[in-house]
């Protein structure tokens, strides 16, 4: 695969929840992703002055919808991914991934919030019409020491990344 986009949804530039989402990009695919840290890319304020993004990527959006492989991470904030994430998004409407292979990476301190945060970021990635088989949730516990967790899982993808997606984009 040669068109391999990272999309972070973590408020905290350059995270651990990047960095583990660009290190299984590259065991799953050999090559180096683009990574959108969407805390450079969208601008919010809860002050009076209007927000601006810290590094604007207009292309951004282009960038996702055209990927081989899309790894979209987060952490879970409130039990579910986080709001960056859901207003990158909401700028497609339904159907705008159809065809772009997406795997969803959750990160959260307990098992529970892991689980139902990458559940709930597999079916926003399905319902934008990613093809999405498997989903990857991580203890913040287990990115102190990630080469395992990054095989384990790597290896477990690479039977979905075998499967061909459908090529109606």
């Amino acid at each position: 695969m040669s068109n391999v986009v990272v999309l972070s949804g973590n408020p905290r530039r350059a995270s651990r929840t990047a960095a583990f989402a660009t290190a299984l990009a590259e065991r799953l695919t050999a090559s180096t992703p683009r990574v959108i840290e969407l805390a450079d890319v969208i601008a919010v304020s809860f002050d009076a002055e209007p927000a601006r993004a810290a590094a604007p990527q207009p292309d951004a959006w282009d960038a996702a919808a055209a990927a081989d492989l899309l790894v979209v991470a987060t952490p879970s904030y409130k039990g579910t991914y986080t709001g960056l994430l859901k207003l990158f998004f909401d700028h497609y409407p339904t159907g705008a991934l159809a065809g772009v292979r997406a795997v969803p990476v959750a990160v959260a301190g307990s098992p529970d919030h892991a689980g139902a945060t990458a559940a709930d970021l597999q079916r926003l990635l399905r319902e934008l019409g990613a093809v999405t088989r498997e989903a990857v949730a991580v203890l913040e516990s287990q990115l102190a020491e990630p080469d395992a967790l990054l095989d384990r899982h790597a290896a477990r993808l690479a039977s979905e990344l075998a499967h061909p997606v459908p090529t109606d984009r």
